[in-house]
């Protein structure tokens, strides 16, 4: 067997095997190291395949591979190009940082006897976002949907052994995706219907020159489920009690790729399989994608400032920067779904890095309050440094990726004729700036109870500043990811046209 020739189908296969056997690893033997050393080995060589599926797709184009050697459209198609191999890098990069940051932290908030099984899930986390990129499969997007989110309010409810709130949270957070999951799988049945196919590039066959209501309708079920999904305001009221009630290393995970890999799908319905030239969908631009992102961006930021709880806010946080995504996606241009890609991108690595050092104060402090911020640069300054930098880059500071966003926005804003955008991304960036400005105003100019204490371990603080390394990195050399993202813009418009 051709192991290259194979090489679409690892990043699922692996971690999907991995993940059951990871269950019968004893969780108390070696204090738990087993399936925490198991379950990492698995992120990286999922992250080193992924990072290849990126080079052999830059180089060489779009891979197409046939499950079972069935030919699309009958057969199950993996289709790789440059759109989703910049996601499937960034979900399977981070997840080859979450897992071994996670060791320390996990073990300080949930129960020994549970490591087996919390690895196990965040591997089938990892498989179901990874699968969600991957297929070109409309169905198969739903069935690895599902994969993932069901793990997901497992993992976010182990945050109970720590805060009882977490169950709530879980709660609400399987309501809510069942509600969009639901209405995704509606919209699907509506187009299979309009077209008797579920291939993506099929669809987009099948769907040139319809515009019916059913077509229409499957379009709306599917990019409100999606958006639910996405946290894409005002559905978003699932994703603050989430990440501040799960598990530290949880919530590090969620944050970076989770909402992404939803507004990934959002982007490749509207083109890959819409096309953007459906009357329909340039009224959705216009009359729902952009007016909710400016809502996000504006609203979201302005409740993250009255935030007492650290993760709170930077979940509210999030809710705005998806707002940035979509509206650079609401211009129905190349500038703008570039600046969108390269937003997407850019922000997991920001926040990634933000939820990172909130989970070293909480292990070292007990404490996930902004109050309890107060003296952290004299207290812990390695994280304090680490958080700042990744603070400073979601403000959007040059030399970081967080400018890189906004400065790609900018130009899509005033390429597209819409300087009122430009204006609205530089105000909620000085919304941005009011409660970011806050922590690190407590963390440098306000004394704190009790003196130094001891830094998280460096399992938490190498992760922790490979990512703050990263924010830096791709703001001054900005050859990949602008560059890829700007021909993935340029391939995903011609296949909507």
């Amino acid at each position: 067997m051709n192991l290259a020739a194979q090489l679409p189908v690892l990043p699922i296969i692996i971690p999907l095997i991995a993940a059951p056997l990871t269950i019968l690893l004893p969780p108390r033997r070696l204090k738990g190291l087993l399936p925490y050393v198991f379950a990492t080995l698995v992120s990286w060589i999922v992250f080193a395949a992924s990072a290849a599926l990126l080079h052999s797709v830059a180089t060489a184009g779009p891979i197409s591979y046939h499950m079972g050697d069935w030919a699309p459209p009958i057969g199950i198609e993996y289709r790789i190009d440059l759109a989703n191999a910049l996601v499937l890098t960034l979900v399977s990069g981070v997840a080859a940082l979450a897992f071994p940051f996670s060791y320390a932290s996990i073990r300080a908030e949930i129960d020994d006897r549970q490591l087996s099984m919390f690895y196990a899930m965040a591997l089938i986390a990892m498989v179901g976002l990874l699968g969600v990129v991957i297929t070109g499969d409309a169905f198969n997007v739903f069935v690895f949907v599902e994969i993932s989110s069901l793990s997901t309010y497992a993992l976010v409810a182990l945050g109970a052994a720590r805060d009882r709130r977490a169950l709530t949270a879980s709660f609400n957070y399987l309501v809510m995706g069942t509600i969009g999951a639901t209405f995704f799988v509606i919209g699907l049945g509506l187009l299979y219907q309009a077209t008797g196919t579920l291939n993506m590039a099929d669809l987009k066959i099948q769907l040139a020159g319809e515009s019916n209501r059913m077509v229409e309708a499957g379009f709306a079920f599917i990019l409100v489920g999606m958006g639910l999904k996405a946290a894409m305001f005002p559905m978003h009221l699932w994703m603050p009690n989430a990440y501040a009630h799960a598990p530290s290393a949880v919530a590090v995970f969620l944050a970076a790729t989770s909402t992404k890999v939803a507004v990934y799908v959002v982007i490749r319905f509207i083109y890959t399989v819409i096309g953007a030239d459906f009357d329909f969908a340039g009224a959705a631009f216009n009359w729902l994608i952009a007016p909710l992102a400016v809502a996000g961006m504006m609203f979201a930021s302005i409740v993250a400032i009255f935030q007492d709880d650290l993760k709170r806010m930077l979940a509210y946080s999030s809710v705005g920067q998806i707002g940035y995504m979509l509206l650079g996606v609401s211009f129905g241009t190349e500038q703008g779904l570039s600046a969108s890609l390269v937003h997407l991108f850019n922000h997991g690595l920001m926040k990634g890095a933000l939820f990172m050092a909130a989970a070293c104060v909480v292990l070292r402090l007990g404490t996930q309050t902004c109050a309890g911020y107060a003296g952290l640069a004299r207290r812990m300054p390695l994280t304090a440094a680490a958080f700042i930098i990744a603070a400073l880059s979601l403000v959007g500071v040059p030399g970081t990726v967080g400018f890189i966003s906004k400065w790609q926005l900018l130009a899509a804003s005033f390429d597209s004729g819409r300087p009122w955008a430009a204006f609205l991304v530089v105000g909620a960036s000085l919304l941005a700036v009011i409660y970011m400005g806050r922590v690190i105003e407590l963390m440098t100019m306000r004394e704190g109870a009790g003196g130094r204490t001891k830094e998280a371990p460096a399992t938490m603080l190498i992760p922790l500043y490979i990512l703050v390394a990263a924010n830096v990195y791709f703001g001054l050399n900005t050859e990949m990811t602008v560059d890829l993202a700007e021909r993935a813009a340029v391939a995903l418009m011609g296949d909507a046209r």
